[in-house]
């Protein structure tokens, strides 16, 4: 991996950059998260038409630019440092890389390119209150996330040469606006229950959609109510590989990779932000006559809070190239994305990026003194985004437990609750074929 970006993903960050301090600062993003969307449609329509973020990472053949997932994560992390309210995550992060590997080619044809295009957005609903575990970060995703047999979650039944689903679904990020929704469904009843996607749209006869309130209003979700809504197979029945009803677990735990890396590059760019903001507010907050930045404990601080955000910022970037690297169209030459192998280090990269913006909007609500508790002060937004993210992906400490239990850190553990002995001279821990 060649950690140093490229003129071409620096011109990404410096044009996102001023697009976003020019019409997206804390009051616009006041204003946008209290209309009906939960966003600013000029906005979005000039980041998705003009700019092209939603096919950023996209093929070409599919009307994307081609590009890859590290510079989708450095588009992000620009996103993040004004919290800017937008369907990218939903649409970009999450469905259409399962649309993308899971759908038959003429799925593609009908929905991709809209989607690189800015003029479709779309959301993926997986039914629960756990789509952590759904997207595999926090644990295995091969159970009952979807709930099951003849009840709960949402059901799905052929009928009239189609399908009908019927159910709820209760954290949709940006479920409703999305023009069209993924929604994972039960098929086969109690004895042969399996989990398939389904293609339903936004308008179909039967979808109710309620945005719900949320402890962070920038990152807006919905309820979503299916009664007998007619929903189209993603991918093609007993298809193998990639079809339906094989493999869904699997193509969820990719998209949950990739869609992990973005929201650890997201918030690094939330840290980073609040971080400078308040370095700049103790060098002008004068107290017993002198600027509070001049103080040393306030300078340990700090110091501390921008080694938590450098140490965030590579694992993103690092997790951005990995999940990038290990799927098919991965070996993007130079700069940061070309490299070899890849590995799943998104769930480790996003517990490393939640933590570190905890730690910066904590600090940043300290070191702003009275104004910084009040709710005028915008620094109270990025408090609630590291609540948000880390109650809707988290939280940190079992996303890096179950990591720990991938990379086999404690193999040899078992149910009688001990770790078994190992021979003379093999290493403690191992890590990607490391001794530690």
């Amino acid at each position: 991996m060649d950690a140093a970006c490229t003129a071409e993903q620096d011109e990404i960050r410096r044009t996102l950059r001023e697009v976003l301090t020019e019409r997206c600062g804390p009051d616009d993003v006041k204003a946008a998260v209290r209309t009906p969307a939960g966003h600013d449609g000029a906005l979005w329509s000039a980041l998705a038409g003009r700019l092209g973020l939603p096919g950023l990472a996209l093929p070409e053949r599919h009307g994307g630019v081609g590009c890859g997932l590290v510079e989708l994560a450095l588009a992000v992390e620009e996103l993040g440092r004004a919290l800017a309210p937008t369907p990218l995550l939903a649409t970009a992060g999450l469905a259409a890389p399962v649309l993308l590997a899971h759908g038959t080619p003429r799925q593609h044809a009908d929905h991709l390119p809209r989607i690189a295009a800015g003029e479709l957005t779309a959301a993926l609903a997986v039914p629960g209150t756990a789509l952590a575990t759904a997207l595999g970060l926090t644990g295995d995703n091969g159970g009952g996330w979807a709930g099951g047999g003849l009840t709960g979650g949402v059901q799905a039944r052929a009928a009239d040469g189609g399908w009908r689903l019927y159910g709820q679904v209760d954290q949709v990020l940006d479920g409703h606006t999305a023009e069209l929704l993924l929604v994972a469904a039960h098929t086969g009843g109690y004895a042969r229950s399996r989990t398939l996607l389904f293609l339903v749209r936004g308008d179909a006869p039967g979808l109710v959609r309620v945005r719900r309130t949320a402890l962070d209003e920038t990152r807006p979700r919905a309820r979503l109510e299916l009664r007998e809504v007619a929903g189209e197979l993603l991918g093609e029945e007993g298809g193998g590989s990639g079809g339906a009803g094989h493999g869904v677990g699997a193509v969820l735990a990719r998209a949950g990779d990739r869609a992990a890396a973005l929201l650890a590059a997201e918030a690094v760019g939330a840290a980073d932000h609040a971080l400078a903001r308040t370095v700049t507010y103790v060098k002008e907050r004068e107290q017993f006559g002198r600027a509070i930045g001049s103080f040393q404990a306030v300078k340990h601080r700090l110091a501390d809070v921008y080694v938590r955000v450098q140490a965030a910022r590579s694992a993103a970037y690092y997790a951005a190239w990995a999940a990038e690297a290990a799927g098919a169209d991965s070996g993007a030459p130079g700069g940061v994305g070309g490299g070899g192998a890849g590995e799943r280090v998104g769930g480790i990269a996003l517990a490393q990026g939640l933590d570190a913006l905890r730690g910066a909007a904590a600090e940043a609500v300290q070191l702003h003194g009275g104004i910084g508790f009040t709710w005028e002060h915008d620094t109270h937004l990025y408090v609630k985004r590291a609540a948000g993210d880390e109650l809707l992906f988290g939280p940190v400490h079992q996303l890096r437990a179950y990591a720990a239990e991938r990379a086999g850190l404690f193999a040899g553990t078992g149910a009688r609750g001990g770790a078994e002995p190992r021979e003379r001279g093999e290493p403690a821990v191992r890590v990607a074929g490391a001794g530690v």
